[in-house]
C-alpha cells in the first residue's frame, strides 16, 4: 500500500531531546560545569536520572545532589544559558528525524512538540527548521505538571483538536514514553541514552531511518501491547 491508500496517523506528537536532536550531551556537559564550578559531585547516573525530565523537577534534583545555595528555577536558568549557547553554534540533528518531519508536512499529517525543555531553548532549534514544521510547540514552562504527567501531551491534541488515541508520540526515554502513553498516545520509542522498558502502547524501532509516515499506520490500529516495528 502507498500513502495515499492508507489512514495515517491524526497527527504526530515529537519529543525533541533525544528524539528530533541529540541535545543530552548539551546537557550533561553543561551541569558538569555548573558543579564544576561550585566544587561539587556529579556523576553520570546522576546525568541519566535526569534524561526526558521536566526541568523544574531537574533544578530540584540538582540543587539538593550538588548542595547549591541557589533556587531550582536559578539552576534551570543558568543551565538554559550554557545549553543555548551550545546549540546556536551547532543543532545535533537525531538520524532519520528531520527526513520523517519532512515527509509528514508532504503527506499532510500535522505535527506538534512536546518538549520539557523551555520556550528560549526551542526556539533556537525551531530557527534551523522549514518554518510550519510544527503546527503548535508545548514547552515544559507552559504546562503545569511535566513528564511522566501526561499533560503536556494533552495539551498537544487539545491544540490540535484531536483524540490523543489517534495521535502516534515519538519518544526517546521511559519519562517521556509514560507521558504520552498515560496521555493516551501509541508510541514509537527510539530508544538513545537510557533503556526503556517495555509496557503497554509502546512500539520500538532502534532509529528513525528509513522511517515514513506509513510505517506509523500499524501503532494506530494495535491492541495495546508493546511491540518492535521494525
Amino acid at each position: 500500500m502507498t500513502e495515499s491508500t492508507v489512514a495515517l496517523p491524526a497527527a504526530v506528537l515529537w519529543d525533541m531531546d533525544g528524539t528530533l536532536v541529540d541535545t543530552e550531551p548539551y546537557w550533561i556537559e553543561t551541569e558538569q560545569e555548573l558543579a564544576h564550578r561550585h566544587g561539587a559531585t556529579w556523576t553520570h547516573d546522576d546525568a541519566m536520572a535526569l534524561v526526558g525530565s521536566d526541568l523544574m523537577d531537574s533544578g530540584v534534583y540538582i540543587r539538593e545532589r550538588m548542595g547549591l545555595d541557589l533556587s531550582p528555577r536559578e539552576i534551570v536558568e543558568l543551565l538554559l544559558d550554557g545549553v543555548v549557547r551550545k546549540v546556536a553554534r551547532e543543532v545535533p540533528w537525531r538520524a532519520g528525524a528531520r527526513e520523517l518531519l519532512s515527509a509528514l508536512g508532504e503527506t499532510g499529517v500535522p505535527c506538534a512538540l512536546v518538549t520539557m525543555s523551555w520556550r528560549r531553548f526551542v526556539e533556537p532549534v525551531l530557527e534551523q527548521l522549514p518554518a510550519g514544521s510544527f503546527a503548535h510547540v508545548v514547552t515544559g514552562d507552559e504546562v503545569p505538571r511535566g513528564k511522566p504527567h501526561p499533560d503536556p501531551y494533552l495539551r498537544a491534541a487539545t491544540l490540535l483538536g484531536l483524540d490523543p488515541r489517534a495521535c502516534v508520540a515519538i519518544e526517546d526515554s521511559p519519562t517521556g514514553a509514560a507521558s504520552a502513553a498515560a496521555a493516551g498516545c501509541p508510541v514509537l520509542v527510539v530508544p538513545h541514552h537510557v533503556p526503556v522498558p517495555p509496557a503497554s502502547r509502546l512500539s520500538f524501532a532502534d532509529s528513525l531511518q528509513g522511517i515514513g509516515p506509513a510505517d506509523l499506520v500499524p501503532l494506530t490500529r494495535r491492541d495495546g501491547r508493546g511491540s518492535r516495528s521494525r
